[in-house]
This record gives structure tokens, C-alpha cells and sequence, in this order.
């Protein structure tokens, strides 16, 4: 049953279906089933995109009106904020978000991070005084100036779809480029509704963009080859993320890559509420669908059947309580997709191979539905070179490591080859001292919040590289242009 409005592209002002009207279906992950349609773009829309996206930059006054561009961004959020209700339709149907994780998350925390960023943007300082200076018998004045970066291509995830939309089109169009947004194939509504509402509030045609289609590199690989294209903003796996970076580099692309993530939440022994920081890394919020989650739990040694305890009665007293689409209460629904329930329930089965002991979990649970439903699951006695220790499953899978001390604890930490996320409990100088020394963009010292909408957030090692959110995310969209002048002689000694 198709409940969703269809997706359509949005090309240079224009809302449009696909050249040849081809389309593909959108599967809601509740319950296996076309829940809607979207245009299947084709190269020659793609090009018509970065064509329009180009002649907007260069031939409007986009980049430079300021105070343009603030008005239509502030209607532009007022639009979304009417939409409320279909955000979280949306996020339900595409990305098979429980209703509890929807206020929270996909569309709450969005939403609130475009009024984040709309809160800094005034912060940003477009010309910087870098005072005179003496050279070559003359006195020099010296000016920095910051300018949008150009045409974008915006990439992005099926996971978090809106906070990640919202995270790169709003500080692009902030910063004065133009954007090409491409959404994830699994969840085009959240992209589409991008174009509807620009068309709505009045946005310049060519100034923003949206295509997708059935075949995920299709677009994709179009904007990181194209030189009209100045700047990719990419959030996703890292194995693209190289991709990217392989591809682009034949026309010097800028990237900004968010990438993948096996973060560490590390438990000391004098942690105030050890049990808690224990049972609350139950990896079920969005069937631990995300790139930032806490996925391996580090607790010393001494403490390490205290905490087998802790779980298994956590995970127990979670029991079946996840998994209904018409429950408020519920945080955790299905994967994405049978692609993606494939993927975590082989991590599942690696894990077991690997002589790992299975604590809680593992089985895929058709009896929820049609859709792609995989048990909450915890991993025990798990080594940190198991497989299931260093590679993201991005799924609803916890593996649960022990250390001998602080310097154990965040050598495993560090032992991996990504950076995004992390957490440490215990008391607070001797968190602080571990979290300073973990290699990872963000860090949770007794669950602080790290992660907000006027905050940078980004990763270290294969984690990626720039960072989104906050004044630093508008500033990854512009470039600095010094000018300097003389503005008299040097006087003789």
C-alpha cells in the first residue's frame, strides 16, 4: 500500500519527475512492503543540476546577499516546522524509525540543529582585520575575507536522514554556495521534501537541487568527478569515503567526509553509578543504527562478571519491549533493509566464530512483522582484534571487552581504526585524564552531551576528516581571500 506522497526531483526551480519518467519503489522497513515511489534520475537530470547549481553561484547574487539569504532561511524553517507531522511519517516509513527515537532524533534534534545553526551564523566574521604591516619600503593594510566555497554536492544517509540533510544543506546555503543534494535511495522523501519547500519559500531556481535515484553511485560519482562541482560533503562509510577522495582528486575536490565509527565507552571502576553506565550502552536506540554509538563497552577486568550480571538482567528487563510501530514508547524498530539485516546477522554469526560468547540477542525476529527485524545483542569474553571489535555493524550489536587499568583501557580504546565517538565514566579528574587521550572527535566524560547543533562534530583517523554543526560546520562551506593594500610609506630611520 503506497501511503507516501511520490518523491520528486527538484531541478533549477523546477519540481519534476525523472527524464523518461522512470521511477523506483521506496520499502517501508516495518513492514517489507512499497510504502511510496521516487523519480529514478538519470544522468542527463544530473547534469541538469550541477548546470543549474553552477550558473546560480556565478551569476546571481546568491553568494554575496547575506542579508537575502537569511530571510528565505528563516522561511525556509518555517516551512519545515509546519511539516512536522510528515517529517516523522517520513522517518517511520523510510528509515524505519520507532516512534520514541522520532522526537528525539530524526526530526526533534534536527530540527532544533537548523535552529542552532540560524543562532551562530551571526557569529560569523565575513571580514577579519589582519592590521598593517611593513614591506618593500611601504606600509601594507591587510584584510581576510571569507567567501562561499561554490557549488556543493551534498551526499548523505539513510540512518538519520533529516539531521543529516539539515546538518549540510542549511549550513551550505547559509555560507552563500549552492547545493545538489543527493539522498540515500532508502529514504528519498526525506531529500525530496527539501525541493518542495525551497520551490514553496521562494529560493532562487539553481540555488538548491535535489536528485536520487535507484542506483546509489549513479549521482554520486557524477558530482565527485564533475569540476563544477567545488566541494563534496559526504556522510557515510568510509570505504566510500576513500572513493571519494580516489575519485575527486583528478580535479582537486574539497571534501568534508563523516564516516564510519567503533567507538569506545569506557566504564571505570569508580564509576558513582557503575550499573548504570553499564546497562544504558544497550545498544537499541535506532536498532544501533548510527555512526557516533558507544559500540564497544571497555569494564576493568575486576569488575567484569559484575557486569555479564548487569547486562543480562538489562537486557532482560528490555525484552520484547521494541519493535512495534504503534507503540510512543518504543526506541527500537527495524534495520533499513534486508541488505542491512543480512549484513548485521552475518556480524552475528562472525562473532560466534570467533569464540565470542553470546550474552543476549542474535536471531532475527520475523515475528515482528514483515519487515527487517534483528534482536537486540550482546557479545561477552570478546577480544579486541575479534572482527566484531573493530569493524561497524551498524546494528543493534554490543560487544563488552575487559581491561586491566586506565593505560589498558584506553590503549583498546585507541586501537582501532576509526575516531568519531566515545564515553568514559568514573571520577571526574581521572575520566577527564582518558578522555583527553582518546583519539576521537567527541568524547562524553560521565555522559556529558557532546553531540549538538551549535557544537562541531567530526572524526579523527578513518573516521573522516572536516566537521559539521556549530559555526565550524558553516565555515567547512567558504574559503578565505586576503587583500592587502598600501597605505603609506615607511618613514627612514
Amino acid at each position: 500500500m503506497t501511503t507516501l506522497p511520490d518523491a520528486r526531483l527538484y531541478i533549477d526551480g523546477k519540481l519534476r519527475d525523472a527524464t523518461g519518467g522512470a521511477t523506483f519503489e521506496i520499502i517501508n522497513p516495518w513492514t517489507g512492503e512499497p510504502v511510496g515511489q521516487a523519480a529514478d534520475a538519470t544522468a542527463a537530470d544530473v547534469e541538469e543540476a550541477i548546470a543549474a547549481a553552477r550558473r546560480a553561484f556565478d551569476e546571481t547574487d546568491w553568494s554575496t546577499n547575506v542579508e537575502k539569504r537569511l530571510v528565505l532561511m528563516k522561511k525556509y524553517r518555517d516551512l519545515f516546522e509546519r511539516e512536522r507531522p510528515r517529517l516523522a511519517e517520513l522517518a517511520i516509513k523510510e528509515a524505519g524509525a520507532a516512534q520514541g527515537a522520532v522526537g528525539r532524533a530524526h526530526v526533534g534534534m534536527a530540527l532544533d540543529g537548523w535552529d542552532e545553526y540560524m543562532n551562530v551564523f551571526g557569529k560569523l566574521e565575513w571580514e577579519k582585520d589582519y592590521g598593517e604591516k611593513p614591506a618593500f619600503g611601504l606600509i601594507h593594510k591587510r584584510v581576510g575575507v571569507r567567501e562561499a566555497v561554490g557549488v556543493v554536492g551534498a551526499i548523505t544517509p539513510w540512518n538519520v536522514p533529516l539531521y543529516v540533510n539539515i546538518g549540510k544543506v542549511v549550513a551550505a546555503l547559509l555560507a552563500g554556495c549552492t547545493v545538489i543534494l543527493k539522498p540515500a535511495p532508502n529514504t528519498p522523501g526525506m531529500g525530496a521534501i527539501f525541493g518542495e519547500l525551497a520551490k514553496e519559500a521562494g529560493f532562487p531556481a539553481g540555488v538548491i537541487n535535489v536528485v536520487f535515484g535507484a542506483d546509489p553511485a549513479l549521482a554520486g560519482e557524477m558530482l565527485v568527478t564533475d569540476p563544477r562541482v567545488d566541494l563534496i560533503s559526504f556522510t557515510g562509510s568510509t570505504g566510500v569515503g576513500k572513493r571519494i577522495m580516489e575519485q575527486g582528486a583528478a580535479t582537486l575536490k574539497r571534501v568534508f567526509l563523516e564516516l564510519g565509527g567503533k567507538s569506545a565507552k569506557i566504564v571505570l571502576d569508580d564509576a558513582p553509578n557503575f550499573a548504570m553506565d553499564v546497562a544504558m550502552t544497550m545498544l537499541v536506540f535506532h536498532a544501533g543504527q548510527g555512526c557516533a554509538v558507544q559500540s564497544r563497552l571497555l569494564v576493568p577486568r575486576s569488575r567484569y562478571e559484575e557486569a555479564k550480571v548487569i547486562l543480562k538482567g538489562a537486557y532482560g528487563k528490555f525484552g520484547d519491549n521494541w519493535g512495534d510501530v504503534s507503540n510512543p514508547e518504543h526506541i527500537m524498530g527495524p534495520v533499513v533493509s534486508k541488505r542491512q539485516m543480512e549484513r548485521v546477522k552475518s556480524y552475528i554469526d562472525l562473532g560466534k566464530e570467533e569464540g565470542a560468547t553470546l550474552l543476549a540477542g542474535g536471531n532475527i525476529r520475523p515475528d515482528k512483522g514483515g519487515g527487517w527485524f534483528v534482536e537486540p545483542t550482546c557479545f561477552v569474553d570478546v577480544t579486541n582484534d575479534m572482527r566484531i571489535a573493530q569493524e561497524e555493524i551498524f546494528g543493534p550489536v554490543l560487544v563488552v571487552i575487559p581491561y586491566e587499568d586506565d593505560e589498558d583501557a584506553i590503549r583498546i580504546a585507541n586501537d582501532n581504526s576509526y575516531g568519531l565517538s566515545g564515553g568514559v565514566s568514573g571520577s571526574h579528574d581521572r575520566a577527564l585524564h582518558i578522555a583527553r587521550r582518546v583519539r576521537t572527535g567527541s568524547m562524553s566524560v560521565n555522559n556529558g552531551m557532546c553531540i549538538a547543533g551549535d557544537i562541531p562534530f567530526g572524526g579523527f583517523k578513518a573516521s573522516g576528516m572536516g566537521r559539521e554543526w556549530g559555526l565550524e560546520g558553516i565555515e567547512e562551506y567558504t574559503d578565505v581571500k586576503m587583500l592587502a593594500w598600501p597605505v603609506g610609506q615607511v618613514e627612514p630611520a
